[in-house]
């Protein structure tokens, strides 16, 4: 892995905003990084390759029982980039879906700091990695008749983009005729709308990553890779947010909603008070009790 878990949790502490001051003394105690990483880490059930680069890779959490099993398409975050987070950050909530009964696939992509990444190989890294499920799918004994797909973060819009690839233009690079079927998305603390996220500077990621994900030189860059654009997806969209999330800016999910709402998509949002962003991605909070709750219908 490129990230050992100190080394992540030090580099998902500089996307936050200094400690509030003592002044703040009503404001809720939320969890760090540290707090998560620190767990003992579970292990998956297998591990599967999509390609040669090292994080081209899906690890395959399987519960027990014959199957088939219900399955989650499940997407970390980081802001786009590898230095900063891998799908081992989603390992605890993995594990979580496993001893409920569900099969998670937890997928890894080259981040655009990585060589190939970018685009337009981080989508098709997320696309491929998806797509691998189909193939594998009776091997595991994993059932396709209802896929759901979660991210967090930015790995929140790629598993709304996921579910998006059927409304691709047909001219991009990332169009495919057959792409794996998502029934029902969840994004927890997302950040789907690409041109929002690069004209918000407040937001935890920053701007110049967005140039770098969408690439530049073409004529409309957020034509195939923002997922407003690509509205109606005609699946349930589920979004949950914490209200204190210092990383992104909760008008991101209104704004969202309200757009994919307007556009005959059922959307929703649920908003979680006194929490922030690792809140989300840890069992036992209720914002993943909520997101749980979510992937479950």
């Amino acid at each position: 892995m490129t990230a050992r878990p100190l080394s992540l949790a030090i580099a998902l502490a500089a996307l936050l905003p200094a400690a509030p001051s003592s002044a703040a003394m009503t404001a809720p105690t939320l969890l760090t990084w540290a707090d998560l990483t620190k767990r003992p880490r579970p292990e998956p059930d297998a591990t599967l390759s999509y390609g040669a680069d090292q994080m081209q890779k899906v690890d395959l959490w399987l519960p027990q029982g014959k199957g088939p099993h219900r399955v989650v398409v499940m997407v970390h975050g980081g802001c786009w980039q590898t230095q900063i987070a891998d799908r081992r950050l989603m390992d605890w909530i993995a594990d979580d879906l496993r001893r409920d009964g569900v099969a998670v696939w937890n997928i890894d992509y080259r981040g655009v700091d990585r060589p190939g990444g970018g685009y337009p190989g981080t989508f098709a890294d997320v696309a491929a990695a998806a797509d691998l499920l189909t193939a594998s799918a009776r091997r595991y004994a994993l059932d396709l008749g209802h896929v759901a797909a979660v991210g967090h973060s930015a790995g929140g819009h790629l598993a709304l983009w996921l579910a998006a690839r059927p409304r691709l233009p047909i001219d991009s690079p990332l169009h495919a005729s057959h792409p794996l079927r998502i029934d029902r998305v969840v994004s927890l603390g997302g950040l789907p709308d690409l041109e929002a996220t690069a004209a918000s500077p407040d937001n935890g990621c920053g701007t110049d990553v967005v140039a770098r994900l969408v690439g530049t030189g073409r004529r409309d860059p957020y034509a195939d890779t923002s997922v407003p654009r690509l509205l109606p997806l005609g699946v349930p969209q589920a979004l949950v947010n914490g209200r204190e999330d210092r990383i992104i800016p909760y008008r991101m999910a209104t704004d969202y909603v309200a757009r994919a709402t307007a556009a005959g998509d059922a959307a929703t949002l649920t908003t979680v008070p006194a929490t922030g962003h690792v809140e989300l991605i840890a069992p036992d909070t209720a914002a993943w009790a909520a997101a749980k709750a979510l992937l479950m219908k």
